[in-house]
């Protein structure tokens, strides 16, 4: 089990309703659960929707439990944004 630090960035962060926060987890997947606990509908939806990077390295199409935490990793939660 590790702890960390979980950031959210524009869409992910007007429904998490905070910029950051910590977390205690083994896994990514572990660590979403947690997070979407307690929180209403469109908070899943947009972690649904969402890429993450872990210390910087993108997950891309990794599967979630696979994703193993560090001590004091850092996890950014990136909704798709418009335009490009």
């Amino acid at each position: 089990m590790a702890e960390g630090l979980i950031r959210y960035w524009a869409a992910a962060k007007a429904a998490a309703g905070v910029a950051e926060e910590p977390y205690r987890a083994g896994t990514l997947a572990e660590l979403l659960r947690n997070a979407a606990g307690g929180r209403d509908e469109e908070f899943r939806r947009v972690l649904a929707r969402s890429s993450f990077l872990v210390d910087g390295l993108p997950v891309g199409s990794r599967p979630h439990d696979g994703v193993e935490l560090t001590e004091g990793a850092v996890v950014e939660v990136l909704p798709p944004f418009a335009g490009g």
